[in-house]
């Protein structure tokens, strides 16, 4: 993986992370600039299919102040994903299941300079659970305190 633009931290916090994926999106040149500017937030971002093809809904990708306003894109439109047959097979047989979704969890470049998502199936996580892990969190951070301090 090249140069990380967003995270997506709150798919950690509400969702166990079962396997991930990385997918290419369809974007515009606009989008292009805007992701290059850091201009993104994937906090709010699903994915569903439409028609059996993956989508991305719900991401921000703000739009620059040099973009036309003719040739500018929906900072929260849909965007198509970019995968293999067997990977959609699979997300899609996962997505069924009861509790299960598919999440975004960062936008980067990969080697070559090109925008790709990684996303993951993921199952969501109860309240207890979330509390629970910022009880380990918190127990961890105290430890690396306590270790840093001797």
């Amino acid at each position: 993986m090249g140069e990380t633009i967003a995270k997506n931290k709150k798919a950690y916090h509400d969702y166990f992370i079962e396997e991930k994926f990385e997918a290419g999106l369809v974007l515009t040149g606009s989008e292009v600039k805007g992701i290059r500017a850091h201009r993104v937030n994937l906090k709010d971002s699903f994915i569903k299919f439409v028609k059996d093809r993956p989508v991305l809904f719900n991401a921000h990708i703000g739009r620059l102040e040099t973009t036309h306003h003719f040739y500018g894109h929906e900072e929260r439109g849909s965007r198509n994903l970019l995968l293999h047959k067997k990977q959609i097979e699979k997300l899609l047989k996962a997505v069924t299941r009861d509790g299960y979704t598919i999440v975004a969890l960062q936008l980067f470049f990969n080697d070559r300079n090109i925008a790709k998502l990684q996303i993951a199936i993921a199952k969501g996580k109860q309240t207890h659970d979330k509390r629970q892990d910022l009880k380990e969190k918190d127990m961890k951070r105290d430890i690396q305190r306590a270790m840093k301090d001797y």
